[in-house]
């Protein structure tokens, strides 16, 4: 379901439903890559990612996304888990901003404190969301990808 704020039309007093997010347009569905270890987070974005893009591509560790990315250079956002094995989200992201400084990175995290936005956003983070993730937050930030709002 989308949210929607009910008004009434001003012509012929109907009532108007507006939805508070707009659904982006086929075209411009993003392709999501999807870091992240722990397995009900990933079903958790997966559910609530159906329908928003056009494809969606997973990776268990940083090593997994450096090398997904290495080999799919037309994925539009990554959700990058920062604590993950093998290669924590930091790191897997300076090794794909060797190569591709244009892709839309969000850090993720299910240990948010005080300055972790800060510290993600500085270290080259597009954009930041703390866990558990809320759809509302997660659908903002999918049509701000889609509107290209990071370039």
């Amino acid at each position: 379901t989308i949210p929607v704020k009910k008004t009434v039309n001003e012509k012929d007093d109907t009532l108007v439903k507006q939805h508070l997010y707009s659904i982006p347009e086929t075209n411009s569905k993003p392709k999501i890559l999807i870091a992240e270890d722990d397995e009900t987070s990933k079903l958790h974005l997966m559910h609530v990612l159906k329908g928003w893009c056009r494809e969606i591509l997973t990776a268990e560790t940083g090593i997994d996304a450096v090398d997904i990315c290495n080999s799919t250079p037309d994925i539009d956002l990554i959700l990058m888990d920062i604590k993950m094995p093998r290669m924590n989200g930091y790191d897997a992201l300076g090794k794909i901003r060797e190569t591709n400084k244009n892709i839309i990175i969000v850090a993720q995290t299910a240990y948010a404190m005080s300055g972790d936005r800060e510290k993600a956003l500085h270290a080259g983070f597009n954009d930041y969301l703390s866990k558990p993730i809320s759809k509302n937050k997660l659908w903002k930030l999918i049509e701000k990808t889609a509107l290209n709002c990071y370039s």
